[in-house]
């Protein structure tokens, strides 16, 4: 069975080494085009690029989808099933393309969290388990028939960057069941529809406005918040007239006592910030212009007063 796989970032990466040691023919990579980065404006490659140029893969960078030229040289890959994980949105003249079809890696138990982010989301919204999801593509994003799943717990101090990497590893190896499933003809689809579900939730892309922490929600919420937001794009708040990223912190659930968004430091050791409902002591910051550090780095270069 020849396969093409698309995908960008490291999540990806697990997937495509997982085909590549099950024996898979892998004949085309897509990936992004390199794109300049830092103060040199050097070409960064995906990660997925890196990779498939260490292992001898073909590899296409288009900027468009819809390009003749890359539907051309697509085409001429004469893939059987076409395989998506963290990659973009493709139109139907791709998804379609291949005789056994196109399915994609998602990392949540759809229909559950559907969207660009639904890592973070399931963090932020207080989840106790997460998961992934293989299905095919059809038109709707995130919608297609559901071919497998698999559970993970997310445990109470598990912030977005270890569930990424704990879905990242066991995507990996659902995936390539689904493939073998597929390649055997041993499978069955399940409509998202029939779950029949009351609530869906859904995950859309996280811009700057869902990082700010609103200390007027309990203590619960801003440290679901602030997990489900690190290593990235981190929650933020102001502090003393610059932004504070917020990376690790610890809940004290007593009655704060000072209005929500005030804060208690002893100026060496530790530094919390009053919610509705308690304290949440922050661990691991970066200040506006600095690197990321811990508490008590950071207070020790600190002028509080």
């Amino acid at each position: 069975m020849r396969i093409v796989f698309m995908g960008t970032p490291d999540f990806a990466v697990a997937s495509l080494a997982g085909l590549l040691n099950a024996g898979f023919d892998i004949v085309g990579v897509i990936t992004a085009p390199d794109k300049p980065a830092g103060r040199g404006q050097k070409l960064n490659e995906s990660a997925v690029k890196k990779f498939a140029v260490e292992h001898q893969l073909k590899v296409l960078q288009p900027e468009k989808l819809k390009n003749p030229e890359f539907l051309a040289e697509l085409a001429a890959l004469k893939a059987d099933l076409q395989v998506v994980v963290a990659f973009r949105m493709l139109p139907e003249v791709v998804w379609n393309m291949p005789p056994k079809g196109t399915i994609n890696l998602h990392g949540s138990l759809l229909p559950q969290y559907r969207g660009a982010a639904p890592i973070n989301w399931a963090i932020i919204n207080g989840e106790k388990e997460s998961g992934v999801t293989t299905f095919f593509l059809k038109h709707e994003i995130d919608t297609g028939d559901i071919l497998f799943s698999e559970k993970v717990q997310i445990t109470e101090e598990m912030t977005a960057g270890d569930l990424h990497d704990a879905l990242m590893e066991v995507g990996a190896t659902l995936l390539t069941t689904t493939v073998k499933a597929i390649e055997s003809g041993d499978y069955q689809e399940k409509a998202q529809e029939s779950f029949g579900l009351a609530e869906l939730k859904h995950a859309p892309k996280i811009f700057k406005d869902d990082c700010k922490i609103n200390w007027n929600k309990g203590n619960e919420e801003v440290f679901d918040h602030i997990r489900g937001l690190s290593p990235y794009p981190a929650a933020f708040t102001e502090f003393l007239g610059k932004g504070l990223k917020i990376y690790l912190a610890e809940k004290e659930d007593k009655e704060p006592g000072i209005s929500a968004g005030a804060f208690l430091t002893d100026g060496k050791t530790y530094l919390k910030f009053a919610s509705k409902t308690g304290f949440v002591c922050v661990k691991e910051i970066q200040q506006e212009g600095k690197k990321r550090m811990k508490i008590d780095e950071f207070l020790r270069g600190m002028r509080l007063s």
